[in-house]
């Protein structure tokens, strides 16, 4: 008795051939990134202009500063990071990517990694040195009037969190988004409390760095085999979603209407918006191939 064994194929069948009703096209990654990408920007933006150049988002964060100048050794639970040598710190979390990269073998995830770690703070002390500017607003209470939108230590804790969550094997890397996100959120939350930074300037933070890594993930993704189906849904999530965090930010803090109320909802803004951001970036990180020698088993696992 003859047994006939029938191959299944991976040809793409030609255009113009008509689908079988039940046969769905893959969703495009790279659009969802994109996407993000665009909308973590807009966010960032729109932070900078509403909280920075306008008088009422000046205002009250400039009250929100004077409150933490005069909360002094009241918020003990922020200390750790003013004893922190950010230097040191991301030396270290540079020796560690190199670290991990050798020991799984994949050096060129470890130069990613490293390059989506220096990116966004190289990016964020341009902008805040010779781009952006915060108008003068003459305050008599000894509120510095310096720029400090994006947040530098926000932005590094964030590029960390982004750094390790890639060089990392993939299955490990929903984990150590959520984990991390409230390390970067405990960051966002202190940097208010001992009067260094501004709300907007946490969460200018938070955004570039979603928007540096979104984009280089974009380039990364649309080298690679991909989706043809751009998914509405996600797509508008992604565009609206940032931009739709910050005006509510912008609103709940303007609500406040005594300075130990703007306090306190300044620091408990600061750690939801930036576990919102994570939040928010781990959806299109989820299925990038960042690793090239991994993005080469998969396609000969497709042939």
């Amino acid at each position: 008795m003859a047994v006939i064994f029938f191959e299944a194929s991976t040809v793409t069948p030609p255009a113009g051939t008509v689908r079988h009703p039940l046969v769905t096209r893959a969703v495009s990654r790279t659009a969802v990134l994109a996407a993000s990408a665009a909308g973590f920007t807009l966010a960032f933006v729109a932070a900078y202009l509403l909280f920075v150049r306008t008088e009422a988002g000046r205002g009250v964060e400039n009250g929100v500063v004077r409150s933490a100048q005069s909360a002094g050794t009241t918020v003990a639970w922020a200390a750790p990071l003013r004893n922190l040598d950010l230097v040191v710190a991301l030396g270290g979390v540079a020796v560690l990517l190199v670290v991990i990269s050798l020991l799984r073998r994949r050096f060129a995830l470890g130069v990613m990694a490293l390059v989506l770690l220096a990116a966004p703070l190289v990016v964020a002390q341009l902008l805040k040195l010779y781009v952006l500017e915060r108008p003068s607003t003459g305050d008599r209470f000894g509120v510095a009037a310096h720029n400090s939108f994006p947040s530098g230590h926000v932005s590094a804790a964030m590029a960390v969190l982004v750094a390790l969550a890639i060089v990392l094997p993939r299955r490990f890397r929903l984990p150590a988004l959520v984990a991390g996100g409230t390390g970067v959120a405990w960051v966002s939350a202190a940097a208010v409390a001992l009067g260094w930074h501004r709300l907007s300037d946490t969460v200018g933070g938070c955004l570039l760095v979603a928007a540096v890594t979104c984009a280089g993930a974009a380039v990364v993704s649309a080298r690679r085999p991909d989706g043809d189906r751009v998914p509405p849904v996600p797509v508008l999530c992604g565009l609206l979603a940032p931009p739709a965090l910050v005006l509510a930010g912008f609103a709940v803090l303007g609500t406040a209407t005594s300075g130990a109320a703007q306090f306190v909802a300044a620091m408990v803004l600061a750690a939801l918006s930036a576990m919102a951001v994570v939040v928010l970036l781990t959806g299109p990180l989820r299925r990038v191939t960042f690793d090239p020698a991994e993005g080469r088993v998969r396609r000969l696992r497709r042939r």
